[in-house]
């Protein structure tokens, strides 16, 4: 169980406040294409606000592999933030991220005023978690919160290292949310659990079926991943997609399930198709009776009835990873035929990021859920199990 000090444990009015946040979005010729991380730090922005805090954002944007460049500045983040807060969120450009611009525009703070850093890739060190850069973060605030959970899984400067030098180190709204849902939901799950996993490759997910299957009622396997399953079990699956080296994993993983009483679910027929695009003429065949050009795309209408049946008086969920090409409409039955399902039972239902998310939120689900996790690969090491350091870093309660 973990137990993070949040913003409603401490007291931030004057105080210059730094916020980590996650506001790595899409942008095409300087438009943010898809603003849902800059919506989701709105709450923990606002409480500091209202608090009195002088709050100061930073965030990544993309990987800058040369140092500063303008088209993974942060500028129009600020902008757009100007906006969905009503008040000006001051932009403080630096290529140093804490240059002569930001420490200008933190003294001339408010309480209650609003200034963003540039991104804090800028700086080489970031990702190596270097001190110096680390020190720097730390000498423009009093206290350190930490609201980005997409990172969290990695110990960097403005997440991890920032934490050494300051005495007060909590976490936002986001991130106690995550750490509610993910960890503490599945630590101590309310029963029926079911894990669905998809998602093209099985070595991914080891570790997380590996963790799950202590935990779990039922777990379903869709996706590429499936396939390795079904030739680790003598099937014929044609060219889909299979990870040869995990045969004997598969095999392992499923005679684990059955010494622990977990239901363990393989698609039982496969939608196929000869050529791989949205256009090609589909075939339904049963599960390893594939021809030898047979490419395995989704999970056919059998399997599709036999989850969604499995899923009917689940009281947790966790889902992670599509059931088939979702990405090409003909391809995304099986993935919308799962999410439609979990849209109308009475369970916690709790969506890993990455593909499973943009699918739920693409097949207009997202609304339906109990929660959306914000991070695809945290959320990921979180089902594994693992100790994330972003979280770690926070003081406890």
């Amino acid at each position: 169980m973990l137990n993070k000090k949040s913003i409603d444990d401490i007291n931030v009015m004057g105080k210059r406040v730094l916020v980590r946040c996650d506001f790595n979005v899409p942008l095409i010729d300087g438009k943010i294409t898809d603003e849902n991380r800059l919506v989701a730090a709105l709450p923990t922005i606002k409480k500091l606000i209202k608090d009195g805090g002088k709050v100061i954002l930073c965030s990544h944007l993309g990987k800058p592999k040369n140092g500063p460049s303008p088209e993974f500045s942060l500028a129009p983040v600020a902008k757009r933030l100007t906006v969905l807060l009503g008040q000006e969120v001051k932009f403080a450009p630096d290529d140093s991220v804490v240059g002569e611009n930001a420490k200008a525009a933190i003294s001339a703070m408010k309480n209650g005023d609003v200034v963003l850093l540039e991104n804090t890739r800028f700086r080489p060190e970031e990702t190596k978690n270097g001190e110096a850069f680390s020190k720097d973060l730390a000498s423009i605030c009093d206290i350190f919160v930490n609201d980005a959970f997409g990172t969290a899984h990695r110990a960097h400067c403005s997440n991890v290292g920032v934490t050494k030098f300051v005495d007060t180190a909590v976490v936002g709204y986001l991130m106690e949310k995550e750490i509610n849902f993910l960890g503490n939901a599945v630590n101590n799950p309310v029963r029926p659990f079911v894990a669905i996993l998809g998602g093209s490759k099985v070595s991914s997910k080891i570790s997380v079926i590996n963790n799950l299957l202590d935990k779990v009622d039922t777990i379903i396997i869709g996706g590429g991943m499936s396939y390795t399953f079904r030739k680790a079990l003598g099937g014929n699956i044609g060219k889909s997609l299979v990870e040869e080296d995990y045969l004997s994993y598969a095999l392992e993983m499923m005679e684990k399930a059955k010494a622990k009483n977990v239901q363990f679910l393989i698609p039982i027929d496969e939608v196929t198709v000869k050529e791989f695009k949205n256009e090609s003429p589909i075939k339904i065949v049963a599960s390893g009776e594939m021809e030898a050009d047979d490419i395995g795309v989704d999970i056919g209408p059998k399997t599709c009835e036999l989850y969604t049946n499995a899923l009917t008086d689940a009281k947790l969920v966790v889902w992670n990873g599509p059931m088939g090409v979702f990405e090409f409409p003909n391809f995304a039955t099986g993935t919308i035929a799962v999410a439609k399902k979990l849209s109308e039972i009475d369970a916690i239902t709790i969506i890993g990021g990455g593909d499973s998310a943009s699918a739920v939120n693409n097949l207009g689900f997202g609304d339906k859920m109990t929660h959306i996790s914000t991070g695809g690969g945290a959320s990921l090491e979180f089902l594994e199990g693992k100790e994330l350091p972003g979280v770690l870093a926070a003081n406890d309660k």
